[in-house]
């Protein structure tokens, strides 16, 4: 039985837990003595409890981030209650500020600050050891990378098989966008290069294709991201995948001439945008060229085979609806394949909250604090626009309507007519996400012939090729939906109903 339990609750299966795996890698002589278990947001916190006592360990350290806080809470909290004698590290950006006023942090006997892989293996050392710190907070150590021993190896064959594997070739980033949690690091600080890519080699050996880099300026340092991009043109091989954050102002020949020569499908660049008006930037501390912007998206469109996902973000203080609407469309209007509609969070510990009075921003108390309404947006209106987000993400940036979707904006300002959209089906159906897909085909197809004057063939024949694009099945015709639009919504209650007296004939032996 391991004396060390690493536990996290990732948001999906398919997110492997980096940071567990840098701590495990780094306990030195504790290493062997140590296991990672993985849940997910689907699973109850009392099965977790089950799971990670079934192992009996000394010592638990959990992973806390925005999307598993409430979830954490209740699994500490039950801890503390069946197994008192254990001892509770947590780690992770959601506990490693303003940590004073949160509840789990009271459950727990101990919280390591940021970078943890060192904290970490001292404060286990001194546990076992039977000489536990008097000290509940623990700053974790933002030194030299060499000193770290590297996580890789313990990818297995279900995470290759099954998961996103995260690498990084640096941490840190120069820039100070005060909505980001990396505006709190010093400086940027790269891995040893011929270490990294050694390691590299090794997952490429294993088979791994796909490779997410999490570094949060990839482009910053040409030296480096050179090197990498050589690396994988040389070893380049069929299903290659290869996904990096990317500064949008700032992508030189020596970068161009490389990313040219990545085949069709292999290169993603996630490019933060956020906001196209320069005060904006200018209030959150956010740099931007935005011509250089401009023409570096146009040559990436133009000259290279480059997916580009793009983000913007709602809700920044002292932009308004028709402000971020004009950013929105500028971006459209560079034909990039995806834009990620964000919305704005205040992360614990991050400077944008010295703007919360200035602009009368006003934040969710919950995870993940998602802002409410602003001096610039009100509620009402905020609440269209995450709707908006959601109904773009789910119409326009899976590709699921490659065809059919611009029809909504054609000859118009995409931002007012799909808001338009998003807007005519909530009053529809009470939602616009949890829609099945020949559903919402259906929908579109009613919004574009009675809003739009659409041909009802043409757009039937457009929906249909949206489909069978995608390898699925031919739906059929796409008939119009005056009618279905009458109907009243199936919910899950209204089945349960009508399936419980099939279900009582069951158990009375009558059917």
């Amino acid at each position: 039985m391991p004396q060390i339990v690493l536990a996290t609750i990732n948001a999906k299966y398919i997110h492997a837990a980096f940071g567990l795996r840098y701590l495990a890698a780094n306990l030195g002589p504790l290493r062997a003595d140590s296991k990672i278990l993985e849940f997910t947001a689907e699973q109850r916190p009392a099965d977790m409890a089950e799971a990670i006592l079934s192992l009996q360990p000394r010592i638990v350290g959990l992973g806390v981030y925005i999307w598993n806080a409430v979830q954490s809470l209740e699994l500490v909290s039950i801890l503390t209650k069946v197994a008192p004698k254990l001892k509770i590290i947590l780690g992770g950006p959601e506990v490693s500020h303003e940590y004073e006023e949160q509840e789990i942090v009271h459950h727990a006997d101990y919280v390591v600050t940021g970078e943890g892989e060192h904290s970490f293996r001292r404060l286990c050392t001194s546990i076992l050891e039977g000489r536990p710190s008097l000290t509940k907070i623990h700053p974790g150590d933002t030194g030299d990378l060499d000193a770290l021993v590297f996580p890789y190896a313990l990818y297995d064959e279900q995470d290759i098989a099954h998961r996103v594997i995260y690498v990084e070739a640096s941490r840190g980033c120069p820039f100070r966008c005060e909505f980001c949690l990396s505006s709190l690091d010093k400086k940027v600080r790269p891995f040893p290069m011929g270490q990294f890519l050694a390691q590299m080699e090794t997952l490429l050996d294993r088979g791994v294709l796909h490779f997410k880099f999490v570094d949060r300026t990839f482009n910053l340092d040409l030296t480096s991201g050179s090197a990498i991009l050589d690396f994988f043109l040389e070893r380049m091989r069929p299903g290659l995948f290869l996904h990096f954050e990317m500064i949008p102002d700032r992508f030189p020949e020596l970068l161009r001439e490389r990313i040219t020569r990545f085949p069709p499908g292999t290169l993603q660049f996630e490019v933060g945008i956020q906001s196209f008006d320069p005060e904006v930037g200018k209030r959150i501390s956010r740099r931007q060229n935005f011509d250089k912007l401009r023409k570096n998206l146009d040559y990436i469109r133009d000259y290279t085979h480059v997916h580009l996902h793009t983000d913007l973000i709602i809700g920044l203080p002292g932009e308004t609806a028709d402000g971020f609407a004009t950013g929105f469309d500028k971006l459209v209007a560079m034909q990039v394949e995806e834009i990620q509609v964000g919305v704005l969070k205040r992360l614990r510990g991050v400077p944008i909250s010295r703007h919360t009075e200035a602009w009368n921003m006003r934040y969710s108390a919950h995870p993940p604090y998602e802002v409410l309404q602003t001096g610039a947006i009100d509620f009402p209106t905020m609440q269209r626009l995450k709707r908006f987000a959601q109904c773009w993400n789910s119409l326009v940036n899976r590709g699921n309507f490659h065809d059919t979707a611009p029809q909504i904006w054609e000859g118009k300002s995409p931002f007012h007519a799909f808001l338009a959209f998003s807007d005519w089906l909530f009053k529809h159906v009470g939602r616009v996400h949890s829609i099945a897909l020949i559903r919402l085909g259906r929908y579109l197809m009613a919004f574009l012939i009675e809003h739009r004057d659409g041909d009802a063939a043409l757009i039937d024949r457009s929906l249909r090729a949206d489909f069978t694009r995608a390898g699925r099945k031919d739906p059929g015709v796409f008939r119009p939906l005056s009618a279905m639009l009458n109907e009243p919504s199936k919910r899950p209650q209204d089945a349960k109903k009508a399936a419980a007296p099939a279900r009582q004939a069951r158990h009375q032996g009558t059917a």
